[in-house]
């Protein structure tokens, strides 16, 4: 369908009259007040009216306009010719203002309307019915007509929105179309992330896990001054009801989160969040999205001690996230060397005053922790288009493990190796961790072997004991998770040989029995789970 030839919008356009009708009603007298002190008349709809008219302004029902009282509970009120006449009407074109004078239809130069609140009802544990009737009809339709003819309407989804106009009107009497295309942008934007909010309940309710159409839609929280390298630009979007962590926390002190940042502290504070603060303080260092450490002991600056002993190196300029109240014990020993952020779901204030101190250290409060057995969906990016899978809500117990070679593992060793898989589901793959007594030993991620991988847990385990002056290798006596099946005994054999003395792994390679056979050869136990957890 081609354009009609219709005149050039003006630059400035005079507002005459304003068409309000919010379910948010925050700062509505305010703007209201305003816009009637500047001479614009004033039309509403029902509680929105109500409220403009009890604070004293002049305001007319929108049903004065269109000569219908509203109908059906509310839901049809503005689906009308002369409301959508009045947004739609090019004031320029001679055939629409010929139309608008026959049909007795006025222009309507400002719209302001947020939604009906769908999103917040969904959060809140709305059923089917009230979820429905929460979805707005009128005023996405309304929003669509002004901001398509934003040459001459100017249309608002929030306060700020209504700002920005009215501090334009005070300046001069008009508005800009500058600001009207950008002010029509943003509210296409707003009802298209309105319309991925029902389309994605809709699914869920119908058990459709992939639907025809799948839609993302976030808010902008930040802009970051670059992305993964300097020369990439990148910005931070929230859910409109994010899961906690990242999105949800707030940020006591340190500069602004950078992507990096971003995107590490949501690996360290998934991966801490694996352990019920019921059960023992949880600390997991980062660098790079892959742990570094991570330990559990009965207070947080005992459990930061133990993961920093894993990788001290690495551990500089990482991140540390907590599953408890941040104390200062712990604070102090985290503040001995550089780190870029911490996350917890609280901190005392004396924690707090002492990370004051360090002007580049992030102290990041979530008010809670993400619960790992939650669902939802990931996503990732490839060339036209993304992928999306179920999150990785694997949970393993001890029950869940089944024997497969001639020793059995020792209460102990089911401990560590329980441990050890929970932590290789956080680790990029391939995958071999190293852990003893509620801590990792050595961790090998990111290869394309799993014999290497093993081969640089085992040195990252020997490392480290060198560093604590220990006589012996972190990895000696103990257990070893493989986050999928070993393909070969090779890599079997390099964690044996590294000394551990039990392993955990998914099993399933057409190898199986010479990788047993390989472990009953030196006597350790080994566990199979059948359930794989890599992570890419």
């Amino acid at each position: 369908m081609s354009a009609p030839a219709y005149p050039a919008a003006p630059d400035r356009a005079k507002i005459g009259r304003a068409l309000l009708s919010v379910s948010d009603k925050t700062g509505l007298i305010e703007a209201a007040t305003a816009l009637s002190a500047l001479g614009v008349e004033l039309v509403s709809t029902g509680g929105t009216r109500a409220a403009i008219a009890a604070a004293g302004l002049p305001v007319k029902d929108v049903s004065e306009l269109t000569g219908f009282a509203e109908m059906m509970d509310g839901r049809v009120k503005t689906l009308h010719p002369v409301v959508h006449g009045g947004l739609l009407g090019v004031r320029d074109a001679p055939e629409h203002a010929k139309a608008m004078a026959d049909h007795n239809i006025g222009g309507i130069d400002l719209l302001y309307v947020n939604l009906y609140p769908f999103e917040a009802t969904v959060a809140g544990g709305g059923d089917f019915a009230t979820c429905i009737e929460n979805i707005d009809i009128g005023g996405p339709a309304m929003i669509r007509s002004a901001a398509k003819n934003h040459g001459y309407v100017c249309v608002c989804t929030a306060p700020q929105d209504m700002a920005e106009v009215i501090a334009a009107l005070q300046a001069d009497g008009s508005t800009g179309l500058d600001l009207r295309k950008a002010l029509a942008a943003r509210a296409y934007a707003r009802t298209a992330a309105y319309d991925a909010a029902i389309s994605s309940w809709f699914a869920e309710q119908l058990g459709q896990t992939s639907p025809r159409r799948k839609v993302i839609a976030g808010t902008l929280a930040q802009t970051t001054r670059y992305g993964e390298n300097p020369h990439q630009s990148a910005a931070f979007y929230t859910f409109s009801n994010p899961r906690t962590g990242v999105a949800t926390a707030k940020q006591l002190q340190g500069k602004e989160l950078s992507y990096n940042n971003i995107n590490d502290t949501d690996a360290a504070f998934e991966l801490v969040a694996e352990f019920d603060p019921a059960d023992g303080a949880a600390v997991a260092i980062i660098k790079h999205a892959n742990p570094c450490g991570v330990a559990v002991a009965g207070d947080l600056k005992t459990a930061y001690l133990k993961a920093l002993q894993c990788d001290p190196v690495s551990a500089f300029g990482g991140i540390v996230a907590v599953n408890r109240r941040l104390d200062l014990a712990a604070a102090e020993e985290i503040v001995k060397i550089f780190t870029e952020v911490v996350i917890a779901p609280e901190a005392d204030d004396d924690a707090i005053a002492l990370f004051a101190s360090k002007k580049n250290l992030r102290l990041l409060v979530t008010g809670g922790l993400p619960d790992p057995k939650a669902k939802g969906d990931t996503f990732k990016s490839v060339a036209g288009g993304f992928l999306v899978q179920s999150r990785d809500d694997a949970r393993l117990t001890a029950a869940d493990l089944t024997v497969v070679t001639k020793r059995a593992p020792t209460e102990q060793e089911i401990k560590d190796m329980v441990f050890a898989f929970t932590v290789a589901k956080h680790v990029k793959s391939n995958a071999v961790i190293f852990a003893k007594d509620g801590q990792t030993a050595g961790i090998g991620a990111g290869q394309m072997n799993r014999k290497d991988s093993a081969r640089i847990a085992a040195l990252r385990a020997g490392e480290a004991a060198e560093m604590a002056g220990l006589p012996q290798s972190l990895a000696y006596n103990s257990a070893c998770a493989s986050d999928a099946f070993f393909p070969f005994a090779d890599g079997l054999i390099q964690a044996i040989e590294a000394g551990a003395t039990a392993v955990i792994q998914p099993g399933g390679s057409i190898r199986d029995d010479e990788v047993i056979a390989a472990a009953d050869a030196a006597g350790i136990a080994m566990v199979f789970t059948g359930v794989r957890v890599f992570r890419h």
